[in-house]
């Protein structure tokens, strides 16, 4: 619905919250409410086109905007991020309009009207089905590869020109809660290796993203306060011990830096969080993560699932800001293809079933046919449904007692007289959560064995839940540091690896169910590592190593170094040697060094507890050899 800014309605104690008059949202710690601080989910799609040179929706050159915006309506679409170009900004507030790509046979409602016109039409019909609508700004300039350029500046578009942009749409719909969130840029990235590229620390340079993005939100947030303002990560971030000086020592993975897909890497918050003062409840982080078929990291290259892509890339990345009530986060872009790629399938689902898990936000890249990366919800006709990926996508789509939830207090989801959706207010219409609200009781104290130098093994007592524990948060502090979560496991037990030594350190774990609710921490269980020491024969390694692929003049290979000692590990070392003429190119996960071949740990896997394992890969130039490979530990 459309209206000016009211103020919020507040629920009596114990009484059905009334249902607010306008639907501007913000944030309860790791939550998004609406006015009356009921939670909501914000659960939608992509539609890109207003970013590239044509300047309008993709599609509209066959397909017709009322019926695409009804169909997105009636499938349980509550919210589409629509990317756009700051040049396109400043074009609209100059009232300079160019020639759309619009069949007007297929959209004979859109004759004659020039690109905002479009543009505003299209919020019209959002507000008859009941959509909401978050502005991206995707590119500097209007191009259909803009979104490539590493940041928000480019050519004559500078870093004011972009703030001003946001003042002037913000402005213009400050009034109209149809638009509910800005996404200040799209995908900063950029490596050292780059001549521009987006950094994430505490200056105010001109390539520090942070900055950027905390001015912007500010300036938008002066204009109106109540907009949700979404912050992305960048590319990479130093690692422990290193700086943004720091070389580039390998120009695709670096051992200097973490990396991450464009826009997905948030450690840098940790460190430099994002301060928006007064208006802090209206900050929302939004990674963006992708499966193997846009780009084949890393960790697409070794055995995955949920647990492991959990534990080893989204959590350190982007997911430790949720479990730790930091903000809200909301999933910009995910998705792809299916049925090309087993990986690619398995990397859908295990994100599909997080996103649900924890009630994250997420618009689902992307609803255009046309993303060559990616397909599309819709197939070439704009109009048909791609039915197996709307089949993946559904169960992250916001539902309650069989029918979609929108975010509109007054308009249901689909429109007056909707028969698969229904409005905000008549989500909370009776003043409860409905469904499963019970939380599960908090777990027993932790206790502790097999303290080590470096590790610890945690065993609890199981919650009860009403309708069934899903899995348990593990929470450690050190000192007197506050607690966050370090991983999720399903059973009752926890081995702690990587710890430092002689170190005083605090954990407590907390319980999960099916519905999304969390139970109250346990009692901490205070563990001190030991100094350390040890003889020799307490540990131990050994390493294999597997050719993955060879060609004319290179190969690939992976190595796995397990510890075979009693005892935890700090670091390792392998080395071979290869045949003349056979040599190593680049190494991930590992460091290359000297004499002959020699590979030790990155910090993010040198500590091995006793039996566990890990894995580095290389590329090779030469002809592909199976060498010994000779393993000590630290």
């Amino acid at each position: 619905m459309t209206g000016g800014v009211t103020a919020p309605a507040v629920a009596a104690p114990g009484a059905a919250a009334a249902v607010p008059a306008s639907d501007w949202l913000h944030v309860q710690g790791n939550q998004i409410v609406d006015e009356a601080g009921n939670p909501v989910w914000l659960t939608g799609t992509n539609w890109f086109g207003f970013n590239a040179s044509e300047r309008v929706f993709h599609g509209l050159w066959s397909g017709n905007i009322t019926e695409i915006t009804r169909s997105m309506a009636n499938r349980g679409i509550n919210i589409v991020r629509v990317p756009i170009s700051t040049q396109l900004l400043l074009e609209w507030k100059a009232g300079t309009f160019g020639t759309v790509n619009v069949n007007t046979y297929a959209n004979p409602e859109l004759a004659g009207k020039n690109s905002l016109q479009i543009f505003d039409f299209w919020l019209q019909l959002c507000e008859q089905y009941g959509i909401k609508v978050m502005l991206d700004v995707h590119s500097a300039e209007a191009d259909n590869s803009g979104h490539i350029h590493p940041v928000w500046y480019k050519g004559a578009i500078t870093p004011e020109l972009f703030y001003q942009g946001w003042e002037w749409v913000t402005n213009r719909y400050k009034a109209n809660d149809t638009i509910v969130a800005m996404d200040i840029k799209n995908e900063p990235h950029g490596t050292p290796n780059d001549t521009t590229r987006a950094k994430w620390d505490g200056t105010t340079d001109i390539d520090n993203w942070k900055h950027t993005a905390e001015t912007a939100a500010k300036r938008i947030l002066a204009i109106n306060p109540n907009v949700l303002v979404l912050v992305e990560g960048q590319e990479i971030y130093p690692r422990e011990g290193e700086t943004w000086s720091s070389p580039n020592t390998d120009p695709d993975l670096s051992p200097n830096y973490y990396y991450n897909w464009w826009g997905g890497n948030m450690r840098g918050v940790r460190d430099h969080p994002i301060n928006l003062g007064a208006n802090q409840d209206q900050l929302v982080y939004s990674p963006h993560d992708y499966g193997p078929l846009v780009f084949n990291q890393p960790w697409f290259d070794k055995p995955f699932d949920k647990t492991t892509l959990t534990n080893d890339v989204w959590r350190p990345n982007w997911l430790y800001l949720h479990e730790n009530g930091t903000a809200p986060l909301l999933i910009g872009e995910w998705g792809g293809r299916l049925g090309q790629d087993p990986r690619q399938d398995k990397w859908m689902t295990a994100l599909r079933d997080l996103i649900v898990e924890h009630r994250l936000h997420q618009t689902f890249w992307v609803l255009n046919p046309n993303s060559g990366d990616t397909g599309g919800l819709l197939l070439d006709d704009w109009k048909t449904w791609d039915e197996q990926k709307y089949a993946l996508l559904k169960p992250a789509l916001w539902q309650h007692g069989g029918k979609f939830v929108g975010l509109d207090h007054q308009v249901p989801l689909g429109g007056a007289g909707s028969t698969t959706g229904i409005s905000l207010g008549q989500r909370y219409g009776d003043g409860g959560e409905g469904g499963d609200t019970t939380a599960p009781t908090a777990p027993g104290q932790p206790t502790a064995s097999n303290v080590t130098a470096t590790g610890t093994t945690l065993t609890w007592t199981a919650s009860t839940d009403n309708t069934g524990v899903t899995g348990y948060d593990v929470l450690r502090a050190t000192g007197s540091g506050a607690a966050s979560v370090v991983a999720t496991v399903s059973g009752t037990t926890y081995a702690a690896t990587g710890l430092t030594p002689s170190t005083a350190y605090t954990f407590s774990v907390r319980a999960r169910d099916a519905a999304g609710n969390v139970s109250a921490a346990s009692a901490g269980r205070a563990v001190t590592t030991t100094a350390g020491g040890g003889g020799d024969e307490d540990r131990g390694c050994s390493a294999t190593y597997k050719t993955i692929s060879s060609w004319t003049g290179g190969f690939q290979a992976e190595v796995t170094v397990r510890n075979t000692g009693t005892t935890a590990s700090s670091g390792w070392s392998v080395n071979w040697t290869y045949p003349s003429g056979t040599t190593v190119g680049s190494v991930w996960n590992g460091v290359l060094g000297t004499p002959a071949v020699t590979v030790r740990n990155v910090a993010h896997n040198g500590a091995l507890a006793a039996g566990a394992s890990t894995s580095f890969g290389l590329i090779g130039s030469g002809a592909a050899a199976t060498p010994t490979v000779n393993c000590s530990a630290s």
